[in-house]
């Protein structure tokens, strides 16, 4: 009985690492039915920390953990956030204020 539920728990994760049709009016260039979550991470950690609500944040961190989350926002940068956006994401939401991070790399030009 134990392999039976322990099969079913795992399913349910997999379910979890599904990306959620709620997503969708955030991630408009792509299907969200036709994205991968390792393939496209880099494109829905940025459109969902740019864009999204806190609903849409605590569905990505379902998704992905916040190491990840990190990670992609680190490392692979996106000029789509308004400053009080990318301030907000990198000091609050992802809890990292003492890391320099160059606002210009994140900051979408305002003309």
């Amino acid at each position: 009985m134990q392999i039976g539920n322990r099969k079913l728990k795992i399913m349910k994760g997999l379910e979890m690492k599904k990306i959620p049709s709620a997503f969708q009016p955030f991630l408009w260039s792509k299907n969200v039915g036709e994205m991968d979550r390792d393939r496209d991470k880099i494109y829905i950690v940025h459109q969902i920390l740019s864009y999204g609500d806190l609903k849409e944040l605590r569905q990505l961190f379902r998704i992905y953990d916040r190491k990840e989350v990190g990670e992609v926002f680190t490392k692979y940068p996106k000029r789509i956030y308004q400053p009080s956006v990318f301030y907000f994401v990198k000091n609050f939401i992802l809890e990292l204020k003492n890391r320099r991070l160059k606002e210009e790399d994140y900051v979408k030009a305002l003309f």
